[in-house]
């Protein structure tokens, strides 16, 4: 062997080749398996909003049918768009009141702490702990008292007030993963309190802001029992707009399909366009 193949021979390393990982998993199956089961429901839901009644009614269920828009069209002659905006303004005032409060509480209970921090938040937390029904009175004859029974308004302050606990709560969680220093780096620089929480904090917690947001979204739209109890005609929500279909001559099948579909359309697309920033404030400050 002559020198040249000598060195050749010792420097030549032999490739090892990777493997790919393409071991089954039982945990990835039944993942599939839950996953499915959550969503065949609302499948079911899509799938009996395009048949008729009498396709809707067939034992055993019909899967091949011909697809009808008649159902969409009677829910939407029958009064869903007055709902439908009812919902939207109680729900987004809400959700934008909830905010307004909620960042400076949160703010105040994390960074800048006041006295009895601990006591505060459990007063928050314990108005969630008292029962809606053993509310309802009082607050039916607050409600008629000052002229707002049926009224969207009191479902804007109801709402609020439903919603800003767990909001001061969740977005305290995200102030606390944003380093102090920040605070007083910016101070040292010259910037107000206001500029610091607005340059410096806010972009940083965006994500939780955005998460907490569609959370209180969630709450208000499906929200009920204040809804049903204060509300007649003129601020009719969508939940109750969805129970009008159950009547004593028995369930409509395909009409209340499709007005379910159309109820939930506009918080699925609200989460669908919000899910990178759902995912990241869901999960901040949970990896170090």
């Amino acid at each position: 062997m002559t020198a040249v193949e000598t060195t050749s021979a010792t420097t030549d390393k032999p490739v090892v080749k990777k493997k790919k990982s393409g071991k089954f998993s039982p945990w990835s199956v039944v993942a599939w398996i839950a996953a499915l089961g959550f969503f065949f429901p609302v499948f079911w839901m899509v799938l009996t909003a395009f048949k008729t009644e009498a396709d809707a009614y067939t034992d055993p269920p019909k899967l091949f049918f011909t697809p009808t828009l008649e159902q969409f069209r009677a829910v939407l002659d029958s009064g869903l768009g007055t709902t439908l905006a009812n919902s939207a303004f109680a729900t987004g005032m809400s959700t934008i009141l909830v905010l307004l409060l909620g960042v400076p509480a949160a703010f105040a209970l994390s960074l800048r702490p006041v006295a009895k921090t601990q006591d505060v938040l459990f007063f928050f937390i314990s108005t969630k702990m008292l029962p809606v029904v053993a509310a309802i009175v009082p607050l039916y004859v607050i409600v008629n008292d000052i002229g707002l029974l049926d009224n969207v308004w009191a479902l804007v302050i109801l709402y609020t007030s439903m919603n800003l606990p767990i909001a001061v709560w969740m977005m305290r969680s995200f102030f606390l993963e944003v380093p102090g220093e920040l605070l007083e780096a910016a101070s040292m620089d010259g910037a107000s309190l206001w500029t610091s929480v607005r340059e410096v904090i806010l972009p940083l917690i965006s994500p939780g802001i955005a998460a907490t947001a569609l959370i209180c979204v969630i709450f208000s739209w499906n929200e009920f029992f204040f809804a049903v109890n204060l509300t007649a005609v003129q601020a009719q929500t969508i939940p109750v707009f969805l129970v009008g279909f159950i009547t004593g001559e028995g369930l409509y099948w395909a009409r209340l399909s499709a007005a379910a579909t159309m109820a939930a359309l506009p918080v699925i697309l609200a989460g669908w366009f919000a899910q990178n920033k759902l995912v990241r404030g869901l999960s901040f400050g949970a990896i170090k």
